[in-house]
């Protein structure tokens, strides 16, 4: 079963909504099987490696199942670590973002359990837990299981490799028998055949063969990058590859189209591909790109499928893959008709992990490499600019041209080398000016030397601290906290001194972010 869409499988409307809203088209292949099989309510055993869309598999038929007008414990997921257990939380929670009623909670070890246990007393529907801690709240009897329907093992091959045996035994023994079990794993060891064999009726074992893969030849490299910082990495990229085409992957619709308004914003010729768009509109873009009209598309994997462009020199996989076969798609789309390709991968965070499965997978190196400064761009655009000068001085006529900058020498008092500087600034644009030169000025805002005051919206009847506005700052520039200086608080505003340099970040990245849950408002302090 390949290719299905969401729409294609039987959701409620709550869900095919959630679903579109975050922004996703086609289920992945574990997706397409497991679905309708949980949705069935027969037991199953799901083999799947992390990353496959696997959380959607059980999520979705989970929350299919639940009433949300009883407010008991009706279905348990465990999970091996409090890392996975919050992280599936989140994705059940956004699945469930229009069913109203539904109480989704996460609990682990380390966390308050009075505050858990008040939780799960207020009516919680959907418990996301490590063993340890599920079978704490069974043996304080916290956790009522009376009317539990389903139970789900998330990533089982795991926690046994944890020492969760017992625990998990002891959890299975202690739920109403008339459930269904769902079981995930990415390895099918002996006790978790075991496992199946004791808790499970007739499962029905789901798995997505994976195929063997060929990579082409294509140079392949990755970026650690922060999230809010992606646009500019691939804009430097962009600037020093110069790539002819290039196709930019984006795992959302969404994401498609605020990264092509963006690009657009700063002066590329991009277009984005998706499925919401009509044929006729797709064969419009394709064609434009076909044409070199349009230097970069930016598109979902499913929209790429009809790309058959020869001459991309480029892919940039903007978010990594959900799926380690889509990997292969997006780089095959360059390094066409034995020309040499490129592929860069950018990883957020723990991504770095699944594109090691994605390496070990494909049999395939991907190199790490360093993100390019504004200055490393600078450096290339000249390179480049002196290449296209030996070429002009070898093949072109220039007597007009030296007749003129003659003249301009003779009447002011300039060399012919000044003439040359300035040709050169001009023709590079901003990256002509030197890091200080691109420093907005901000005049005095009352600051010591080197500093720039801000003024910030909020203050102490907030309930906000300078503890607070230090992190929020830091956290969200990437600024070391002891940068930041002086912060004066008073009833509804706060000054902060920052350094010059990073003014403009600051003002610019805290527009979308919050303090203490507000929105805020960030900008120098004498602008009033």
């Amino acid at each position: 079963m390949e290719n299905v869409r969401f729409e294609e499988l039987d959701l409620i409307p709550q869900i095919q909504k959630a679903v579109k809203e975050m922004g996703f088209e086609e289920a992945s292949p574990i997706q397409a099987k497991a679905i309708p099989v949980v949705m069935s309510g027969k037991d199953i055993i799901g083999q799947a490696q992390t990353g496959t869309g696997k959380t959607a598999s059980f999520g979705i038929p989970l929350l299919q199942k639940i009433d949300p007008k009883n407010k008991h414990l009706q279905a348990i997921v465990l999970c091996p670590t409090r890392e996975l257990a919050i992280q599936v939380a989140d994705e059940i929670r956004r699945l469930a973002k229009f069913l109203h009623g539904i109480k989704v909670l996460p609990i682990y070890g380390g966390q308050d359990i009075v505050k858990q246990i008040r939780s799960l007393k207020s009516g919680t529907q959907v418990m996301i837990g490590t063993p340890g801690r599920v079978m704490d709240h069974m043996r304080r009897k916290t956790v009522k299981l009376d009317h539990v329907n389903m139970m789900v093992l998330d990533e089982a091959d795991e926690m046994l490799n944890m020492g969760f045996r017992e625990d998990i035994e002891t959890i299975l023994s202690g739920i109403p028998e008339e459930r269904q079990t769902v079981l995930f794993s990415a390895t099918m060891p002996k006790p978790i055949m075991e496992i199946a064999r004791k808790f499970q009726k007739d499962a029905q074992i789901v798995k997505v063969v994976k195929k063997e893969l060929t990579v082409p030849k294509v140079e392949q490299y990755y970026y650690e990058v922060r999230p809010k910082n992606k646009s500019e990495v691939l804009s430097r990229l962009l600037d020093i590859y110069a790539p002819k085409l290039s196709v930019v992957f984006c795992n959302t619709k969404r994401g498609v189209d605020t990264l092509v308004e963006e690009l657009k914003g700063r002066g590329y010729f991009a277009e984005g591909l998706h499925g919401d768009m009509k044929q006729q509109q797709r064969d419009r873009v394709m064609n434009r790109f076909r044409n070199g009209k349009t230097d970069i598309l930016v598109a979902t994997d499913v929209a790429a499928r009809g790309i058959d462009v020869d001459d991309v020199e480029a892919v940039f996989n903007y978010d990594i893959p959900q799926d380690d076969e889509y990997y292969v798609h997006r780089i095959g789309r360059t390094g066409r008709a034995g020309r040499t390709g490129v592929a860069f991968n950018f990883v957020v965070g723990k991504e770095v992990y699944k594109l090691r499965d994605i390496q070990r997978y494909c049999k395939t190196k991907i190199i790490a490499k360093k993100v390019p400064s504004a200055n490393d761009v600078a450096d290339t655009k000249i390179e480049k600019i002196m290449a296209k000068i030996d070429d002009i001085i070898a093949n072109e006529d220039l007597s007009r041209m030296i007749d003129v900058i003659e003249e301009k020498v003779n009447e002011e008092e300039y060399t012919s080398l000044d003439v040359a500087a300035a040709f050169l600034y001009a023709t590079m644009g901003e990256y002509g000016q030197t890091e200080e030169e691109k420093i907005p000025n901000y005049g005095d805002t009352g600051a010591e030397e080197g500093m720039v005051r801000l003024f910030i919206n909020i203050g102490k009847k907030q309930n906000v601290r300078p503890g607070d506005i230090l992190g929020a700052i830091a956290g969200e520039t990437g600024m070391p906290g002891k940068l930041i200086g002086t912060i004066d608080m008073f009833d509804k505003y706060t000054f902060v001194e920052v350094p010059r340099e990073y003014a403009h970040e600051v003002i610019e990245v805290m527009k979308s972010s919050k303090i203490k849950g507000k929105n805020v408002n960030v900008e120098p302090a004498n602008a009033k």
